[in-house]
């Protein structure tokens, strides 16, 4: 890539917004022409259901096979069903009933996305799931479901396969293990359509997950809502002309905005704006009322 290339194709680039701003992102959903909206979710949406931290010290994938106990007492803890889900879930369950979602991609192994009735399949969990296991013994492989492993981790069982005796480990994905093929597949059959990326409650420190941003269309327009504003352009890259991450205090700046508070906040700012209150109100006590 020569220099000045990126920002030459930002200024041939068709405006979606006039200005960057929460306002014009807003109107711009409001307009009929948003249709394809990609959301990225970080453990910041599931902070106000009670979860634990995942990103304990250690590292899981390197004792796992030796001493598998403190893997699956965590996982106890977060196990589909103990948790409810938060109202940022529910906005996004929203945003699917009014026709915008494309795809929900999420770093969050907890299944909340699921619980609060987002389609498995408009849902690409990155980071993988609870809801399906597998044998480690890779010529065995054998796939086990939510409830067979649900049964013997709330037993206090380490799980082990019915047909080789070795262990059966959900399929989360543990640092340096491969993500599903599912993620993939899908970034390459999403990111072209997408006209609206929704960043929400995620650091995006995390590769190739935070790496989704720089993968729509160089005219379509990105919302971060987070506490602190992350995912920016590095120096490096910006010395070197390159567009790299998001570019809120950048001058060229185009189609990037930051909405700062935490996930539950900014969700019920955008509804409101949306006008959709009553809306999401309504999902929030009716996910109550099951309880």
């Amino acid at each position: 890539m020569g220099l000045g290339s990126s920002k030459q194709a930002k200024e041939s680039c068709e405006k979606v917004l006039s200005v960057p701003t929460f306002t014009n992102i807003v109107e711009y959903m409001k307009s009929g022409k948003c249709k394809n909206v990609i959301a990225m979710v970080g453990a910041g949406i599931s902070t106000s259901a009670g979860i634990p931290d995942f990103r304990s010290p250690g590292s899981a994938n390197i004792c796992f096979q030796q001493n598998p106990t403190p893997f699956f007492k965590l996982a106890k803890e977060l196990f589909p069903g103990k948790y409810d889900p938060t109202p940022s879930h529910q906005f996004l369950k929203l945003l699917n009933d009014e026709g915008m979602l494309l795809r929900l991609y999420t770093q969050n192994i907890d299944g909340l996305e699921r619980r609060a009735g987002i389609p498995a399949e408009k849902i690409v969990e990155a980071h993988g799931t609870c809801y399906t296991s597998h044998c480690i013994n890779y010529s065995c492989h054998a796939e086990y479901q939510l409830e067979w492993m649900k049964e013997r981790i709330f037993n206090d069982q380490i799980p082990t396969c019915e047909k080789c005796n070795d262990i059966v480990k959900p399929d989360i994905v543990f640092f340096g293990e491969r993500l599903p093929e599912k993620f993939f597949m899908s970034v390459d059959e999403d990111f072209d359509r997408c006209d609206l990326l929704l960043i929400i409650g995620t650091s995006l420190t995390v590769q190739p997950f935070a790496g989704l941003i720089d993968a729509c269309p160089s005219k379509t327009p990105r919302l971060l809502i987070n506490k602190t504003k992350c995912g920016t352009n590095s120096g490096f890259a910006m010395l070197l002309g390159m567009s790299s991450g998001l570019e809120f205090d950048s001058k060229d700046n185009y189609r990037d905005v930051f909405w700062q508070g935490n996930s539950d906040d900014g969700c019920f700012e955008l509804a409101k704006s949306l006008g959709w209150s009553e809306k999401l109100q309504s999902l929030i006590d009716k996910s109550k009322k099951k309880d």
